[in-house]
């Protein structure tokens, strides 16, 4: 993790490019209803990089993937909406090179077309079949539209794909965005030399993924909080009734094996008390449930844990408050339903209100954060919650690695 924390890479303030075309990497997947993006987020994160380019005199032409369509051009998934947004969010017009084979004639001809200072978003990246398998084909075709190559997204910085690692060996610069560089600082500094207390919040569905940062973070944390669907494979491991709630038992030893690994490093784990239950998942997800709250290890068969307690978060917040230091990363509960959103708002809440350095870990804890309208009072959100994963585990990011070194 050392390499990153160091991160001698060369950034947009390392080169000139008045007057050359600029691929800039971007993560804009955000989140769609109707056609309307319901979390800007990753657009705003994206512009001061964008600002910088242009400013500079450079034909800025971005790209970004949204959601998984799987190598196919689905309409419902295209970058339309975003090159709307961005417009208005940057004041100057941003052409849309609607192509399903993203580097088509509308891309070919728009770049061709474009003086300093203007800016193209090409279509989605992963309406290509070849982009997650990082196919030089498609790397070689995004290279040809520009001289410099800029990523600037964290949020794909874990995966070595065409648009964030094969492209590079097309053009004849690599350097990072001011974004990748913001996210290195806070989440390296959070995690490397954090101020005590140092207070680690893990929560979220996916419980196999986070199971790995834990071990990294039990020689970093003071307190480790676990809340979320993946608290049940703990309280399970430790002999507790879960119900029908989210478990992965292939973990089991896994959760035993780390809490005693916390109790010789001197770290306090911290798990749910009481859990809100309902009979079944809410479909759709933001449809009225009935719920009832009952003790974490003795959740009735028939029942799924769907969010922490009263008392739960009450713990939790207190922890908080005594922290120097938190990095949270996953809600707490099924944030999207209002009924199952409160362990989420109450650990929100509780981190606005000290005067911790916070750090949010992207994804689904940065966008409850931003709904409940606490972004402002956070430190730092991540905009990606994979890749802040991976780096809380300390791993090396293809992303970030494949960048230009500074001399």
């Amino acid at each position: 993790m050392r390499y990153i924390m160091k991160l001698n890479k060369k950034t947009v303030d390392d080169i000139n490019v008045k007057g050359k075309k600029v691929l800039v990497r971007c993560d804009f997947n955000v989140p769609l209803k109707e056609g309307k993006i319901t979390d800007e987020n990753r657009l705003v994160a994206a512009l001061p990089t964008i600002q910088k380019l242009v400013a500079d005199g450079g034909k800025v032409i971005l790209c970004s993937h949204l959601g998984k369509p799987k190598g196919e051009p689905k309409p419902e998934l295209s970058l339309a909406p975003v090159a709307v947004r961005l417009a208005e969010l940057l004041g100057q017009p941003v052409t849309f090179a609607a192509d399903d084979n993203v580097v088509g004639e509308n891309a070919k001809a728009a770049v061709a077309a474009m003086k300093d200072g203007d800016i193209v978003l090409l279509q989605n990246t992963r309406y290509r079949a070849e982009e997650t398998k990082n196919e030089a084909a498609f790397s070689k075709e995004l290279g040809s539209l520009a001289d410099v190559f800029v990523n600037d997204a964290f949020g794909t910085a874990h995966r070595a794909h065409c648009s964030t690692v094969g492209v590079v060996d097309y053009v004849d610069e690599a350097v990072s965005g001011y974004l990748i560089a913001k996210e290195i600082k806070y989440l390296g500094e959070a995690v490397e030399d954090p101020k005590r207390p140092f207070v680690t919040i893990l929560g979220g569905a996916k419980v196999a993924d986070k199971l790995n940062v834990i071990e990294n973070l039990l020689s970093k944390a003071d307190t480790l909080i676990i809340g979320g669907g993946m608290a049940y494979t703990f309280v399970k491991a430790q002999g507790g009734e879960i119900g029908t709630s989210l478990v992965d038992d292939t973990k089991l030893d896994y959760c035993r094996e780390m809490l005693l690994k916390a109790a010789e490093n001197d770290v306090k784990i911290v798990l749910p008390v009481d859990t809100v239950v309902a009979k079944s998942f809410p479909d759709p997800i933001d449809a009225p449930i009935d719920t009832e709250v009952v003790s974490t290890d003795s959740i009735p068969a028939d029942m799924m844990g769907l969010d922490i307690g009263p008392k739960t978060a009450e713990i939790f917040a207190k922890e908080v408050s005594e922290a120097a230091t938190v990095v949270w990363n996953g809600p707490m509960g099924v944030f999207e339903n209002p009924i199952t959103a409160k362990g989420t708002l109450a650990v929100a809440q509780a981190l606005a209100d000290s005067d911790a350095v916070s750090v949010i870990g992207g994804g689904d804890s940065a966008a409850a954060v931003n709904q409940l309208g606490l972004g402002d009072k956070m430190t730092h959100i991540s905009t990606g919650g994979g890749a802040s994963l991976e780096f809380l585990e300390g791993k090396e990011l293809p992303g970030i690695a494949a960048m230009a070194d500074k001399d």
